[in-house]
């Protein structure tokens, strides 16, 4: 007899078998998966461990993840692998033909659908809605968001990019959002992953982690879990100026990044936002 999670497939009666499956709340990656369709071809790319990791956790097969800052499409290659369906929305034309390009045929606008668009706009919420509805489904099951780490990386030269918001509230602002939309767009009693660093800005360290997660609270949901990511093998160009990063570390008084949170949150299962910080 098996015993499972609503959201999951992992066998609970099984349990001391899934050696696989993470749950401590540090997790430490000695570099970025290249196999399976991986590639490091983007900057500032979605690790698939964290995919992997979440997908089992908080998915069964067949059903819906949505990423509304799909990228270089880390997410729905994993979807792929997993077997899992997908819907990603990406504001960079070419890079979602490029992502496309990356499905298999036979799974691309059926299992998996690329979008482009921009997703703190409501006419592409509706896309994703019309979408969801040729699935079967009202509902995503799982909700992704990766956003931009504000100005650290620009990706485009889009006003609509977050990474080119003009200044931090800028920001906050698009990212809640999108944070709103896609809390409507998750079914009741599921889970968000939200995966963000924090930076620097002028000598002082912007908690930029800790901004997002007040800001889906405030959109509606309620926290599970902070996971630290620490990886060590996913930047380039690094290895000759590990010892001038050093330097500079020590001598202006701070701590060289290797880490970003991997952030859970379930949306109640009443559906009921949060309305005294917003509609």
């Amino acid at each position: 007899m098996t015993k499972r999670a609503p959201h999951s497939d992992i066998d609970l009666t099984r349990w001391r078998e899934y050696d696989c499956i993470w749950t401590d709340s540090l997790w430490i990656i000695e570099a970025r998966d290249r196999t399976g369709g991986h590639q490091l071809d983007y900057h500032g790319n979605f690790v698939p461990q964290i995919a992997t990791q979440t997908y089992l956790r908080y998915t069964r097969e067949g059903e819906v993840v949505l990423d509304l800052f799909l990228g270089s499409g880390t997410s729905a290659i994993e979807a792929v692998r997993l077997n899992r369906r997908f819907v990603g929305v990406e504001l960079n034309p070419e890079l979602v033909e490029t992502v496309r390009r990356k499905i298999p045929a036979d799974l691309l606008d059926r299992n998996i659908h690329i979008l482009p668009g921009d997703s703190t706009q409501a006419e592409t919420v509706q896309r994703v809605r019309d979408v969801l509805g040729t699935m079967g489904t009202d509902c995503a099951h799982l909700l992704i968001l990766h956003p931009p780490y504000h100005d650290i990386i620009r990706f485009s030269g889009s006003a609509a990019d977050l990474s080119n918001a003009p200044d931090l509230e800028t920001f906050l602002d698009r990212f809640e959002t999108v944070a709103r939309y896609g809390f409507d767009l998750l079914a009741p009693g599921r889970f968000a992953v939200l995966v963000i660093g924090d930076k620097y800005e002028r000598g002082e360290l912007v908690p930029l982690g800790f901004y997002c997660l007040e800001r889906c609270q405030r959109a509606g949901f309620r926290s599970k879990a902070i996971v630290v990511k620490n990886i060590t093998g996913n930047e380039r160009g690094k290895g000759r100026t590990n010892n001038l990063w050093r330097y500079r570390a020590l001598a202006g008084g701070y701590y060289i990044f290797k880490h970003e949170y991997v952030m859970i949150f379930f949306k109640p299962a009443d559906r009921m936002r949060n309305t005294k910080n917003g509609p």
